[in-house]
């Protein structure tokens, strides 16, 4: 999922955001946040009171289940034998026997100590909590997660599902569900047995990463590489993909607890180094450095855990001495730079840290040809940095510029076959430095229009840059001469992020809209990685076949193939999209726009049947009946709108609104019953499978049911407790008490869906989690995987 705070202000939205995503630390280099976690964890426990950002990551990920024989226990900080290995078509097997720790030499790798890729850190379900805030009519606050916070309510309405309690002549569960009373109603079939205090164990079935679809270009750097093996490396989020485009396999790394921010290819090819960001969480959010091997998929070190304090922005192995340094630098104020001696010990060695800069750095490397020799480059600046003979202290030269060459960024950096240094700027001038020396030795003037964010170095010495605002591409011999050898990706491709050697005299490059291409100069550029720009809120499955839409808020629309992995078309709205459904047949789309509007399109030509507006709000879900009679719309406007639907899901009339009077609610208790509609924007519901009632959920966590055909709400809860329901997307009702933590941990549910077959659950939040549950999830007490 792609979050972005510069586009609610460039649609000139007032949001008040709970936490910033992406946030920039400079006008070309940013932060963000997320999480995706694999593994098996008991009951959601606390967590820290504190605030934590997520990114996203620029992309959908499609999980498939698979049956495992039993659930992983508890992960402590101790390194295990656990193999990281993701594909879409294996199932790894955890290996529990200890493995002997890593030599000095690299040929001992597979052998190596092993870290869980995703329990080492995180084994509960811990989040932050949030801050809640009075939302003006109109704001798009909370889109991101509709739920208001319990950090300003008082400590005594602090309850989880632990304080439950069971009336038995009623029939009821109440609790306590972010401060508010809740009463839920048991089935007549449950009311003999019941009980509290029974524990649900977690299903037999467990989710397993089959597929990431994106790149993360827009705000990354030197993020795409080809392996020895044929596949691609890159990441989106906290998941770092290997994909061979070839066979249409991926395989993923999912050691990372937050976002990956940076990574480096050790000279043998073998070795991965990965970066991941901070988040707030005291024990999973901690930044630091993971050391893994691309064949095994194992992690061989973690370096600077408790040492980072914020995220990691560069990570480099040294070239000269075989690749036995690594340097880092952190996203601190003075943005530090440390060298690490990683394979000494599990956690590596540090040798030394200095302050690099106090303006923005978006590149440091090592020389190729000296040793101890790294040059970083970023806002304003140039610096080379030499380790002195003793090895533990760094010392710097300034880069000098010309005054009148002098950019405000210095944006990228590479290294010729020959020693000389090249930076690319904001001004789309390279400058050559020669070798040993710290002032510009060459200047190629106006090599593009605006900045350059790319230099790559070829393998037969020439050199190919890309133009961060011309989309262009060009290439120069080894001494600087403009070989003639030009493209220009199509605007819709966006600008170029990074670009990389390719399999024989193919080029690989990233994009800052989240694809990446794959071409030469001769027979142009095709894009194999299709990603979204924007934050994605809006997802669909096929009633039939393997596809989704997903939409997102740059109004672009996708129809994705879930076998061939591959976008079978896409097409423009015009409008920010936040939610959409498909019909019972699958041959019409219904797609929710954030301004209220919402479309009915052909799944299959994109013809647009009608276009229609309900208020001024973002429609949160739409859902239509079972039998394709009726369609609900819950908006943010705290009204749900009924249709009655007709010609083949083409024709629509609107049956009536489900709604209450705001100002009687005023003088109502928020603990008792009252026929008042929601006070709060819709989030989820969901259809009774004779397609007479609808469950609703809002944003202040209320629950309340509807007969459909008369817009009415039933005034006894209780009457509806034996409702079958079609689907199970409400995430607050008798069936999904289990999904609520026993005690408040700061995290909200935002989604949840209920497998076909009616035995699984699986919720998503707010901090990156998705959570595998046995469906009903009726106890209190229910494990899940995570």
């Amino acid at each position: 999922r792609a979050s972005y705070a510069s586009n609610r202000e460039r649609y000139g939205q007032r949001v008040l955001r709970r936490s910033a995503l992406y946030q920039s630390t400079g006008s070309l280099h940013s932060d963000g946040h997320s999480s995706n976690s694999m593994s098996p964890a008991p009951s959601p426990s606390p967590t820290h009171n504190q605030i934590r950002s997520k990114n996203n990551n620029n992309s959908n990920i499609n999980v498939k289940q698979f049956s495992t024989p039993s659930q992983r226990p508890h992960q402590s900080l101790i390194p295990q034998d656990v193999h990281h290995m993701s594909t879409h078509n294996h199932i790894s097997n955890h290996n529990n026997n200890r493995s002997s720790s890593l030599s000095g030499s690299m040929t001992n790798l597979t052998n190596s100590k092993k870290w869980n890729s995703t329990s080492d850190f995180r084994d509960h379900s811990p989040g932050p909590n949030n801050v809640q805030r009075r939302m003006p009519s109109g704001s798009l606050l909370s889109l991101r997660s509709p739920f208001g916070s319990q950090q300003n309510l008082d400590r005594s309405h602090r309850h989880g599902t632990k304080d439950a309690v069971y009336n038995p002549d009623e029939g009821s569960v109440s609790m306590y569900v972010r401060g508010r009373p809740t009463q839920l109603f048991v089935p007549s079939s449950y009311s003999e047995y019941y009980s509290l205090s029974k524990v649900s164990p977690a299903p037999p079935q467990k989710l397993k990463l089959e597929w990431v679809y994106g790149y993360r270009g827009r705000d990354a750097r030197s993020n795409l590489y080809l392996l020895p093996t044929g596949e691609m490396i890159y990441f989106v989020a906290a998941v770092v993909v290997l994909y061979n485009s070839e066979e249409q396999t991926q395989r993923h790394y999912l050691g990372h607890t937050e976002d990956v921010k940076c990574l480096a290819v050790h000279p043998n090819k073998l070795v991965i180094a990965t970066g991941q960001s901070s988040g707030h969480d005291r024990r999973d959010g901690r930044p630091h450095v993971r050391v893994w091997n691309s064949v095994s998929m194992l992690t061989i070190h973690i370096l600077g855990l408790g040492d980072f304090e914020k995220s990691i922005c560069c990570v480099s192995f040294s070239k000269a001495d075989g690749g036995n340094l690594l340097l880092a630098v952190e996203e601190t104020s003075d943005h530090t730079i440390s060298l690490w001696d990683w394979q000494r010990s599990d956690r590596g060695s540090k040798i030394t840290e200095t302050k690099c800069s106090n303006e923005t750095v978006v590149a440091a490397e090592f020389h190729p040809l000296e040793g101890g020799s790294i040059v970083t480059c970023g806002k304003g600046h140039v610096n080379f940095w030499q380790l002195d003979s003793t090895g533990f202290t760094l010392s710097r030269k300034t880069g000098l510029f010309d005054q009148r060459d002098k950019p405000k960024y210095v944006t990228c950096l590479a290294f010729s076959y020959t020693g000389d240094l090249l930076t690319g700027d904001s001004n789309g001038n390279i400058s050559v430095w020669g070798r040993g020396y710290n002032a510009v030795t060459k200047a190629l003037r106006k090599v593009h229009n605006g900045p350059i964010f790319s230099i790559c170095v070829l393998k037969d010495g020439s050199i190919v840059t890309g133009g961060g605002k011309d989309r262009r591409i060009v290439e120069f011999d080894s001494l600087y001469r403009r070989t003639g050898m030009e493209a220009e990706l199509p605007e819709h491709m966006g600008s170029i992020r990074t670009i990389s050697q390719g399999k024989g005299s193919q080029l690989l490059v990233g994009s800052t809209r989240n694809s990446i291409l794959q071409g030469t100069f001769e027979l142009s550029f095709h894009e194999i990685v299709t990603g979204h720009v924007d934050e994605i809120w809006a997802l669909a499955v096929h009633p039939q076949q393997s596809q989704f839409l997903t939409a997102d808020y740059e109004s672009r629309i996708h129809l994705w193939d879930s076998l061939s992995h591959t976008s079978i078309w896409s097409s423009d709205t015009g409008e920010q999209a936040q939610s959409a459904c498909f019909s019972n047949d699958g041959e019409v789309l219904l797609v929710g726009m954030v301004c209220g509007k919402w479309m009915v399109i052909d799944s299959r030509t994109r013809e647009v049947y009608g276009l229609y507006q309900d208020g001024s709000e973002a429609i949160q879900t739409v859902r239509f009946s079972p039998d394709g009679k009726l369609l609900a719309l819950g908006s943010r406007d705290n009204v749900i709108y009924v249709y009655q639907v007709s010609d083949d899901y083409k024709k629509y009339n609107r049956l009536g609104r489900c709604m209450g009077d705001s100002r009687r609610r005023k003088t109502a208790s928020s603990g008792a019953l009252n026929m008042l509609g929601h006070s709060h924007f819709l989030t989820h519901l969901d259809w009774s499978a004779d397609s007479t009632y609808i469950q609703s959920n809002s944003g202040d966590h209320e629950l309340l049911y509807w007969n459909a055909n008369l817009c009415r709400q039933i005034s006894n809860p209780g009457d509806m407790r034996d409702t079958e329901w079609a689907t199970q997307t409400c995430i607050l009702s008798f069936n999904t008490i289990g999904v609520w933590p026993e005690s408040i941990d700061g995290t909200d549910l935002v989604s949840a869906s209920r497998s076909h077959n009616k035995k699984l659950l699986v919720t998503g939040d707010d901090v990156g989690k998705i959570k595998t549950f046995a469906y009903p999830v009726t106890q209190p007490k229910s494990l899940c995987h995570v």
